[in-house]
């Protein structure tokens, strides 16, 4: 996500922070290099001229000019028109008000609605609420089909359309049926087309003269950039929408429809989807999204990520083995299996701040695979509980053993151990010092006695 634009305003700054005092040329040409930056990144042209001039505006300013770090100062500044120009805070979704809530998901053909749908109802269903997933896409094939899967992968009742009805019938008897039903939310997944068409629009307004809806949400795929912007915009207009979700944002190294959509629709960006996975949709935070384009980082995301998977009891548990050296393999699967839930180890590592940093000194150092991770935890489960508990026994022909029965070779077995081994001294190691720290006398001034 915004590989590439954080790569190029990386360079720019770094020249930046060289200039020990700054001067109006140099942030003139600084700001040449962020508009080509912009540009190439797909950005509007309109936004990228005016996101420019308000930089430059406040970076000749004299509190910057003459401040003790003059090119973190103007870093600073673009920090804060990033975060004002994808929207200044979070939008949440409207959920007060008239019971049941309707929100109607709108776009293209293959921009993601009916799996954003589920992801949607899934995330609400986990905050408390009583989702209602309406499949009112009756040209598709299998469209309805789909979401009935779906909502039963994420435990979600769905209502029971079939392709003979009107979608404007479906969504007036579905939002009857939640009604009754006392279900608080619901989700509509509408019809998309290749292009924007008038049939399409006015299907869409009936929808929303028959039922009273809560929110319009125009789901646009952000790899497709400038062109997302230009379809979010005649939505907008036709439909007055309330707010964007950007789907494969992963897949998104450039980010010009994040950065655009904002500015030229006044809509917010509500969620984006960062994955397959159906819990792969995530609230749009724009000073986050700013973080991680300059490069530091989105540390909030990656604890809030660690919070919802990790087990408190687990971890308590898991405290006091690595107090007593007790730390096994059971163990070290359990902690793979946390980071797997965590998502992509990719993504989880453009959350760290400095890391694109960290990649350039590394040139050399392989990129996470999670297949890797896959081997191990295959190799770990085809070992016996004995085997788990002390890894010594752990001889030649348990290795060919545990090898065959996992699918891998006894090489990869060795390479799974030697890694939990050196996992183990480098606890040990810490501990010692904890132990050291903890048990150190504090000298005291000559003269005076204990």
């Amino acid at each position: 996500m915004f590989e590439n634009l954080t790569d190029r305003l990386e360079s720019v700054f770094k020249k930046l922070r060289g200039h020990g005092k700054l001067t109006e040329d140099n942030i003139q040409e600084a700001m040449r290099e962020v508009r080509m930056a912009l540009l190439e990144a797909d950005v509007n042209f309109k936004v990228v001229k005016e996101f420019i001039a308000s930089v430059t505006e406040k970076a000749v300013g004299q509190e910057v000019l003459t401040s003790l770090s003059p090119g973190q100062q103007v870093i600073k500044v673009v920090h804060d028109e990033l975060v004002a120009l994808l929207g200044s805070r979070a939008e949440p979704l409207r959920l007060d008000g008239r019971q049941p809530v309707t929100i109607m998901l709108a776009g293209l053909q293959g921009s993601g609605k009916t799996t954003t749908a589920a992801k949607l109802a899934r995330q609400l269903k986990e905050k408390g609420r009583k989702p209602f997933l309406v499949p009112a896409d009756v040209y598709r094939p299998a469209a309805i089909e789909q979401l009935h899967v779906l909502g039963e992968q994420v435990g979600v009742p769905v209502y029971g359309s079939s392709t003979e009805q009107n979608p404007v019938e479906i969504a007036r008897l579905a939002v009857a049926e939640a009604e009754e039903r006392q279900l608080d939310t619901v989700i509509i997944d509408t019809a998309g087309r290749l292009h924007v068409d008038e049939e399409l629009m006015t299907e869409l307004q009936e929808i929303g003269k028959a039922v009273p809806l809560s929110e319009i949400l125009f789901v646009a795929d952000a790899m497709t950039g400038q062109d997302a912007v230009t379809v979010a915009a005649k939505f907008n207009q036709d439909l007055e929408i309330s707010g964007v979700v950007l789907t494969k944002m992963e897949g998104d190294a450039r980010g010009g429809a994040a950065l655009s959509v904002k500015k030229v629709t006044g809509k917010p960006i509500k969620f984006v989807g960062v994955g397959e996975g159906l819990d792969a949709l995530e609230v749009f935070h724009p000073d986050r999204a700013a973080s991680r384009i300059l490069g530091m980082g989105d540390v909030l995301s990656l604890i809030e990520k660690a919070e919802k998977v990790v087990d408190q009891k687990k971890a308590q548990k898991l405290a006091r083995k690595l107090q007593k050296n007790a730390f096994t393999l059971d163990d070290f699967l359990d902690q793979i299996q946390q980071i797997k839930k965590m998502g992509n180890l990719e993504q989880l590592m453009g959350m760290i701040p400095g890391i694109n940093k960290l990649k350039k000194q590394l040139k050399d150092a392989p990129v996470p695979d999670e297949r890797e991770l896959l081997k191990t935890e295959a190799i770990i489960c085809s070992m016996t509980k004995k085997e788990r508990a002390n890894y010594r026994i752990i001889n030649a022909s348990r290795r060919q053993r545990i090898a065959k029965g996992s699918g891998t070779s006894v090489a990869e077995v060795n390479r799974v151990l030697k890694s939990y081994t050196m996992m183990l001294k480098m606890m040990k190691k810490f501990r010692g010092k904890a132990v050291v720290r903890k048990g150190r006398r504090r000298k005291l001034p000559k003269g005076l006695v204990r």
